[in-house]
């Protein structure tokens, strides 16, 4: 009867395991159009501070609001969610105007949004940013 007993607790094990493999498989599943991304873009407008701390053709990182903001040129700002598009991590730096994911080193043009390094293969969401009063707000009815 032990090794009956035996028996069961290790397919019983068995199954327990896979289904926790499976888990942390879909968990960095790249089907999902957003992975796993709550809310990548705000709900209401953000000031993110003065417009000409970006230079003309850089980019800046405003991590807390989960955003980053480019300059193509002189009174002209296009804004991204800093939201990874894999599993939802915040961007944690720039190198140039080069966005990087520090969960599983997906990285983005943030000029573009567009993904130039997966596993992430979906790009990141727009956001609407205006420069109003010297100030940068993003968000619906920027």
């Amino acid at each position: 009867m032990s090794g009956q007993s035996a028996a069961r607790r290790t397919v019983l094990k068995g199954a327990a395991l896979a289904g926790v493999a499976g888990l942390g498989a879909a968990a960095c599943s790249t089907e999902s159009k957003l992975g796993h991304a709550k809310n990548p873009t705000p709900t209401e407008p953000v000031t993110l501070g003065a417009a000409d701390e970006i230079p003309v053709g850089g980019a800046k990182l405003y991590r807390e609001q989960r955003l980053v903001v480019c300059r193509p040129a002189e009174g002209e700002y296009k804004a991204f969610s800093a939201q990874c598009t894999h599993a939802g991590c915040v961007l944690d730096k720039l190198e140039g105007t080069e966005g990087n994911c520090p969960c599983h080193g997906s990285r983005f043009d943030v000029t573009t949004g567009k993904a130039l390094r997966g596993p992430a293969t979906v790009p990141l969401p727009e956001v609407p940013v205006t420069a109003k009063g010297g100030k940068l707000i993003a968000g619906p009815e920027a």
